[in-house]
């Protein structure tokens, strides 16, 4: 199961990440990933997670970020969580396409026993069903 941190603009889902991040590494037997869209946590993120900007590597959709997520997976067996910051800036606004990026990164996340934490900057009440059903919302 992922776990999504949802809330609207200005609702503190990006001070969630950094501390869920911060907390991790700080447990973790591995290495803590965090994913972001420019170059904004690089000073509240602590200098042991790997922090990538995503337009580096000009990543844009939902099948070219979970195949970025997958090979982090595959070339780095000692990661334990991944955190995705602005994933519908990255994705697009698309919620079936969100609904079908969440159900993969679901089945990532059990293959590779790897916790994922998805930042959707929408209303709660307008996430699907589907979104819901395989993820913990926080």
């Amino acid at each position: 199961m992922i776990n999504v941190i949802v809330g609207k603009k200005g609702s503190g889902k990006t001070k969630k990440l950094i501390e869920r991040a911060n907390e991790s590494v700080s447990k973790s037997s591995g290495n803590v990933v965090v994913i972001e869209k420019g170059n904004k946590l690089t000073y509240d993120i602590s200098h042991d997670v790997r922090l990538i900007d995503i337009d580096e590597y000009g990543i844009q959709g939902a099948d070219a970020l979970g195949g970025f997520i997958c090979g982090i997976c595959a070339g780095n067996y000692d990661v334990t969580d991944i955190y995705v910051d602005s994933t519908l800036k990255i994705i697009g606004q698309d919620m079936s396409g969100l609904t079908s990026f969440a159900e993969k990164m679901d089945a990532l996340s059990s293959l590779s026993n790897i916790k994922i934490t998805l930042l959707i900057s929408a209303d709660e009440s307008i996430l699907p069903q589907e979104i819901k059903a395989v993820s913990a919302v926080v």
